[in-house]
């Protein structure tokens, strides 16, 4: 299977320790923050950075063995970029900048390469007369022009407005569909990379923590650390009180409450925790008609904050419990309106218990 494997280690200036596979026609995004070495790693696979460590392997060719001695040059890597900044040449107009990436193993025209991303018909403007939006598909096109083994994305839609980042962002998704190549793609976005991403994986100080789909990344971190990097807003400590493997049961202790969460194996009884539930997953009582889940985790409490963005509405409950708690619920606009939610109001939920995700305690605290 075509794919890219990587495995870097570093340990004197920039500090590396991570490895991750993208097959061919799908997209891992790197997500964490500032200096946690993500551009450092699309550096590396282009050949411009070399570890001290590490191995990088691009369909059925080696670029790097540290082992032995193996450092494929960057110009013979085939790999397209496309650069926060774009890079594109100002005094050059369309079609050269993207005849620069050209080479004799192109098999694609210049015609090819102006479809496939929405330029036709610019191919004689300048730089400067092109919008952001604009500008990022010249790059995108002068990178394919390589016919990339693989195709490095830093940052590519953060020098656009919201509106334009959203239409590039289906441009692409519809692209990729097209590549079949692996694509690495480096965001400070997390909604982006959970879009574009058929893979995540968080990063902190250069190490990698956890790599998955985004819906296992979001749904169960694998420890808190990664829970916050993911802004993952319902994050708590307690303590896992009691098993039940046959009844797949785990009893935990929250502010005083018993909670139900699924058995959890590599936890031991009575030890600390972390645990997380997502925001969508707190399940609001109805004053009528109340469901089966007001039994399941029941807690109460008055709403302190409620804010509707983009089709969510989000409900932020300061607990009867403790009021210095606090837990989100977002809930679809419709039903905020049905049951007259409003800042001040008393209402009860329940955290549905297939939902409730337990960690280690001993991985809370970053490195």
């Amino acid at each position: 299977m075509k794919s890219l494997i990587v495995q870097l280690e570093n340990r004197k200036g920039i500090p590396l320790d991570l490895n991750f596979e993208c097959e061919a026609g799908k997209v891992l995004a790197l997500v964490g923050p500032s200096g946690s070495g993500k551009s450092t790693i699309l550096r590396s696979i282009a050949g411009l950075f070399k570890t001290e460590r590490g191995f990088i392997k691009c369909h059925d060719q080696v670029w790097f063995k540290s082992d032995q001695r193996i450092f494929v040059a960057p110009q013979q890597r085939h790999v397209g970029i496309v650069f926060q900044n774009y890079a594109l040449f100002p005094h050059l107009n369309v079609r050269k900048n993207i005849e620069i990436g050209m080479d004799a193993t192109c098999v694609s025209s210049l015609e090819d390469l102006l479809s496939m991303v929405n330029l036709q018909g610019l191919e004689n403007r300048m730089p400067s007369t092109l919008s952001g939006g604009q500008q990022q598909r010249v790059a995108l096109a002068r990178a394919l022009a390589r016919e990339p083994k693989v195709l490095l994305l830093d940052e590519p839609f953060s020098a656009v407005d919201q509106v334009t980042r959203r239409k590039l962002r289906l441009e692409l998704l519809e692209l990729i569909r097209k590549l079949n190549i692996p694509i690495i793609l480096v965001t400070h976005d997390l909604d982006e990379a959970a879009m574009l991403g058929d893979r995540l994986c968080v990063l902190h100080n250069g190490t990698g923590l956890q790599t998955g789909t985004p819906d296992d990344v979001l749904r169960a971190p694998a420890t808190a650390v990664v829970a916050r990097l993911m802004d993952i807003r319902n994050l708590f400590e307690g303590e896992l009180v009691d098993q039940d493997q046959e009844k797949n049961t785990s009893v935990i202790l929250w502010e005083d409450i018993k909670f139900e969460a699924p058995f959890q194996r590599q936890i031991q009884k009575g030890s600390k925790i972390n645990w997380s539930i997502p925001a969508d997953k707190v399940l609001l009582h109805r004053r009528v008609n109340p469901s089966r889940g007001v039994r399941e985790n029941p807690v109460s409490g008055q709403i302190i904050e409620l804010v509707t963005i983009s089709g969510i509405s989000n409900v932020i409950i300061a607990l009867d419990s403790d009021q210095r708690v606090k837990l989100h619920m977002d809930l679809p606009p419709h039903v905020v309106e049905r049951n007259a939610l409003k800042v001040g109001e008393k209402i009860s939920v329940s955290l549905l218990k297939d939902a409730l995700h337990l960690m280690d305690y001993s991985h809370s605290s970053s490195r």
